[in-house]
């Protein structure tokens, strides 16, 4: 049973580390280098992801710097964060490309509030199914016999509950963080 434990807590760690992932990505009006994480670049015949050619950081509140390690990129880079629908205008002197970014609007700002509560909410779901896939193994246990009526109850209605709570009430923090850098003007 430990080890059915120690694989849905992993599981679940891995569906609130997801949910913070995805909330990196979401641009809040602050400049963070995990807003260019999914911007793939043309380079020398093959898909490279940016922070493999490319220095990126950020020197000001709403401005993102990068600085390529090959100056021929410049342009593919300034394409590729255009192309990447993340609403952003870069601008290059041929060395650097800066990336100022646009203070949100009320209206966007709620409609980002609304997204990551979605987002949050698929990360709850994710981790209740880890409860329904440990709870129906435990099932499974004790109706074999290899667990006891005591273990099994005991199992279910503590061990995997906390575990599940734990790990929603950790999901909700991070909602909140997230949902009070979006409503900040």
């Amino acid at each position: 049973m430990d080890e059915l434990f120690a694989d849905a807590g992993n599981r679940m760690e891995k569906a609130v580390e997801a949910v913070r992932r995805e909330f990196a990505k979401i641009r809040t009006g602050k400049a963070t280098v995990a807003l260019l994480d999914g911007v793939k670049v043309e380079y020398y015949g093959s898909v490279a992801p940016l922070r493999q050619v490319a220095n990126i950081s950020v020197p000001e509140a709403r401005l993102l710097v990068v600085q390529p390690w090959d100056r021929k990129i410049v342009g593919d880079i300034e394409k590729a964060i255009r192309s990447a629908d993340l609403g952003l205008n870069p601008s290059s002197d041929g060395n650097l490309i800066r990336v100022p970014i646009p203070a949100l609007t009320e209206e966007r700002r709620k409609e980002m509030v609304r997204y990551v509560h979605k987002l949050a909410e698929e990360g709850r779901v994710a981790v209740r199914n880890v409860r329904r896939d440990v709870n129906e193994a435990l099932k499974k246990k004790h109706k074999d016999g290899e667990i006891s009526e005591d273990d099994f109850h005991r199992a279910h209605d503590k061990t995997v509950q906390e575990m599940t709570d734990e790990n929603i009430r950790e999901i909700d923090r991070v909602l909140a963080a997230k949902e009070t850098e979006l409503m900040e003007v």
